[in-house]
């Protein structure tokens, strides 16, 4: 690595933070600090990839880091691509930002560089949830949206999340735009230093920007009359979600949640959890604490940025007494409301998300679709009505918002509660009332996080070259590799193993984590045999990875 390189960068960098410490790094390196050098190469080895997902990494300085000089370049090379789409007009860009650290910065930045590009550039008015950046690229009529979130990744990440408008309809960008924007970036960041680049001034966006999405989500599931008296838990786990919920429960004639104190507020260092993420373990515990204080009957928990929902309801033989549903579990209960109330249209979700959506579409005779992961493919669905992935993603009100989205998801759920307490019901009584009517439909998940992310690629590599024969004993009956095209499916890094039971195996590298995915999903005639097909899946899926990574 060049330590001309990292002079180069520091002398353009604007953050003292940052530039300070590539000054430690370099001082180190050049007096023969073995691990300072290291540091240097891992952090100019390459760049973070711009692609679908945006940028997402470690805050620090230096290309592979995300950090103001590679905000800047990103923001001037979406500009360039939004000029270049344009046609002569101005384009608008809408930015907002969630609470984690330099959120704020990297959207003040991108604003007003936007605005010295040319373009009409609009600030979110405060620190709000994805599912309103979101909303107001549709709303204001922008030709883009940036979000800076990193969402759910750990407390020292941070991201850059890239909405199209027009024709893309307010979702997340797919090739070939993210090509062509990595390019323009790519040009800027060759050009030199971003110093020089024109800023300009940005406009900021009125209240009547989140009125609006207040207006619109509580429309989803106003509160009906089992909602009144309702007992339960919230957390915003240190994100930006409960300031818009609330607004929208009162508004939707919801009873507010006790709060988990410690979680309410945005706080960008995560100081009660590892991980911010509700599925990870050691998350919710509070949250279990704090209902089982309450007595309530219900929690949910959005994830920092509020695009994600997260349920548990009480069970006396979890070991906290309550037990988070999966994914696929609110789903498939959401996708069955939606599809209740729907005369035509269709469902969606992403291929490794629970087959059972299918089977509720089939059954009301409405249209469905299965996508490539990420809700900018379940968004795009022709006739979407509604979408979920089983990342505790889901799409309720594709009317007004393009994207999975917690907060309208928790007012759906809740709408859904509400209406079974009507009927002296609960939600575990749904969920039961589901498997007798579709099918006991059982799903997991087992994955590997790796350090050297060379692993990822060859355990992929191991699988296509030796594909199994058999899984948990089971026979492997026909295998679907993405990267050779299989039916409309847009190509993809995705092996899909059916077996001769019905059960399916997918095997992915995850978009946002350094991890391999592996989704298992069965169906049986009854509870006991579905989750006795599981476990076997699950013992082989585990040896399976094994075998791979030699």
């Amino acid at each position: 690595m060049s330590i001309a390189a990292a002079r180069a960068w520091r002398d353009q960098d604007p953050d003292d933070v940052t530039r300070a410490e590539l000054d430690r790094l370099i001082d180190a390196a050049e007096a023969g600090d073995p691990a300072a050098a290291a540091d240097l190469d891992d952090r100019f080895s390459g760049r973070l990839e711009f692609g679908t997902a945006g940028l997402r990494g470690r805050l620090g300085a230096g290309p592979t880091r995300m950090n103001r000089v590679l905000v800047a370049q990103a923001a001037a090379g979406l500009a360039a691509y939004l000029l270049e789409k344009a046609d002569g007009t101005t384009p608008t860009v809408v930015v907002g930002y969630d609470g984690r650290r330099n959120s704020d910065v990297f959207a003040r930045d991108s604003a007003e560089l936007f605005a010295g590009a040319g373009l009409r550039a609009i600030l979110l008015p405060r620190l709000l949830p994805t599912p309103v950046l979101a909303f107001a690229v549709r709303h204001l009529g922008a030709a883009a949206g940036v979000m800076v979130t990193a969402s759910h990744n750990p407390p020292d990440d941070n991201g850059y999340k890239v909405y199209l408008g027009g024709a893309d309809d307010g979702s997340q960008i797919v090739a070939p735009a993210d090509a062509e924007i990595a390019a323009h970036i790519l040009a800027v960041a060759e050009a030199g230093d971003v110093g020089a680049l024109p800023r300009g001034v940005f406009e900021t966006a009125g209240e009547d920007v989140v009125d609006a999405y207040v207006a619109a989500t509580a429309t989803v599931a106003p509160a009906p009359a089992g909602a009144a008296g309702l007992n339960w838990v919230y957390t915003a786990m240190h994100g930006v979600g409960y300031e818009t919920l609330e607004r929208i429960l009162t508004a939707a004639g919801y009873p507010l949640p006790t709060v988990v104190a410690e979680q309410i507020r945005p706080d960008g260092t995560f100081p009660t959890v590892a991980f911010p993420n509700p599925e990870e373990p050691g998350a919710m515990d509070l949250a279990f604490a704090t209902a089982r204080d309450a007595r309530a009957e219900l929690i949910l928990a959005n994830d920092p940025d509020a695009d994600r929902l997260a349920v548990a309801v009480p069970d006396a033989e979890a070991p906290e007494g309550w037990r988070r549903l999966t994914g696929n579990q609110v789903g498939l209960l959401l996708g069955w409301r939606a599809a209740r109330t729907a005369t035509s249209g269709a469902l969606a979700c992403s291929l490794v998300s629970s087959p059972g959506l299918q089977t509720v579409a089939e059954h009301y005779g409405l249209d469905f679709h299965s996508t490539l992961t990420g809700f900018k493919w379940i968004s795009r669905a022709p006739g979407i009505v509604y979408g979920f992935e089983e990342a505790l993603g889901y799409l309720v009100n594709p009317g007004t918002v393009r994207d999975k989205d917690g907060i309208s998801a928790a007012i759906a759920l809740l709408g859904l509660v509400s209406e079974a307490r009507e009927e002296g019901r609960s939600l575990a009584d749904l969920l039961r009332q589901f498997d007798e009517t579709f099918g006991f439909f059982e799903s997991g998940q087992v994955s590997v996080r790796v350090e050297d992310l060379s692993v990822i690629p060859r355990v992929m590599a191991a699988l296509r070259s030796a594909p199994p024969t058999s899984i948990g004993g089971t026979a492997v009956e026909r295998v679907d590799d993405l990267l050779a095209g299989v039916g409309d499916l847009p190509r993809g890094d995705v092996l899909r193993f059916w077996l001769t039971d019905g059960s399916r195996v997918i095997v992915r590298p995850s978009g946002t984590e350094p991890k391999v995915k592996v989704y298992l999903d069965v169906r049986g005639d009854s509870a006991t045999q579905a989750a006795s097909r599981l476990a076997a899946v699950e013992g082989g899926a585990r040896d399976l990875l094994a075998a791979a990574q030699g």
